[in-house]
């Protein structure tokens, strides 16, 4: 994927910009507070249908504006390896929001953040390896949504039979229709899980590898499933009979996917709590690049890579092994942003397209090394 164009109207600081991106690397500097995070939240909010700092109505419109807009023009390789143009826009005021896809009004953000792919690599992402296991499981479910077709049917049916189920908890419902919800929510769980088994399994080489490229510093070795239940022993359906008495007192379901996680292997360390800070961040970013990568290989495309402040999150050794790694690669677009050009960095920059961010604006920047 290659977005072409770029337009954002009332986001943060910015009234009104357009930005026209190289195809390779596209490097935002600028001084703190100036806007260049915001770019790469509008790209993240049409991928995603959210900020990766928070909600729309918590300060992503502008102060004084009703909505924000954002527009993105890109082009991608179709099925029959073509490559076409495509549209997005998207008016969100924070509760209320329209959206538009290659000409056509859309009924659901999911139609947008399926048409546009991007890997986001910024502060908080250290979540993923060290904060809750939603973080986790959403990773798992953006990889599946993005590459298996039947998945997020199974997906929204799971989270369908779920819902009621725990209604039917909370409000006393007979166990008849308890028995009927949990057939409808182990086999969909079933298959939810298998589905998530097998991509992490599959996602497992290009861990591997992106993990040599990236750090000697973290070792990982394996990824492991943790399903939400104890499935060795039991099958869903038994789990969610066995506990259903403990689940009417508490008034929700207590096994089942929707409380999954997986785990790291690591050389030499008993696990993910045994990592320093910037262990941690190198873990993450390694298994956000191994995902991009995951796509590339099974779509034949790679998603945007957005790398939010990389030279503040990485030392510079890390910082060159991952433009290394990622520089090249036929059709990956890159978009990282920096205060100032790094200095090992120059030599790469003045190939590629600099942009300079401040007072709400963006213009084409000359790189320079000071």
């Amino acid at each position: 994927m290659d977005v072409k164009r770029l337009m954002l109207r009332d986001l943060r600081r910015f009234e009104s910009i357009e930005l026209a991106p190289s195809a390779g690397l596209n490097l935002l500097v600028g001084p703190n507070g100036a806007g260049k995070t915001s770019v790469l939240e509008a790209l993240h909010l049409m991928a995603y249908g959210r900020s990766f700092r928070g909600r729309v109505r918590d300060g992503l419109v502008r102060q004084g504006a009703e909505a924000l807009e954002v527009f993105v023009e890109w082009s991608e390789q179709g099925a029959g390896g073509d490559l076409r143009t495509r549209k997005a826009g998207l008016r969100h005021g924070g509760q209320v929001w329209n959206g538009r896809l290659d000409g056509r009004d859309v009924s659901h953000l999911g139609e947008l953040c399926a048409a546009l792919a991007v890997v986001t690599f910024e502060p908080g992402s250290h979540a993923l390896i060290a904060a809750g296991a939603e973080n986790r499981r959403r990773f798992l479910d953006w990889g599946l949504f993005h590459v298996e077709q039947d998945f997020l049917p199974v997906w929204r049916r799971y989270a369908r039979a779920l819902k009621q189920r725990n209604a039917l908890l909370k409000s006393g419902g007979g166990s008849g229709q308890l028995d009927a919800w949990d057939h409808e929510l182990a086999d969909a769980g079933e298959a939810l899980t298998r589905y998530r088994d097998r991509y992490l399994a599959e996602l497992l080489p290009q861990v591997l590898e992106t993990n040599g490229h990236l750090t000697r510093g973290v070792v990982i070795q394996g990824l492991e499933l943790q399903p939400g239940w104890r499935r060795q022993e039991l099958s869903l359906a038994d789990a969610l009979l066995l506990g259903r008495e403990r689940d009417r007192l508490s008034g929700y379901t207590g096994a089942g996917p929707h409380r999954a996680d997986w785990s790291l292997a690591l050389a030499g360390l008993p696990g993910r709590e045994a990592l320093s800070r910037g262990q941690t961040k190198l873990a993450a970013l390694t298994m956000l690049l191994a995902q991009a990568a995951d796509y590339a290989g099974r779509r034949g495309q790679w998603p945007v890579i957005a790398l939010d402040d990389l030279p503040s999150e990485l030392d510079a050794d890390h910082q060159r092994r991952v433009l290394d790694h990622l520089l090249g690669r036929p059709g990956l677009q890159l978009f990282v942003t920096a205060t100032e050009v790094p200095k090992a960095w120059v030599d790469v920059a003045l190939r590629e397209s600099v942009f300079h961010v401040e007072h709400g604006q963006i213009r084409p920047s000359a790189p320079s090394s000071s």
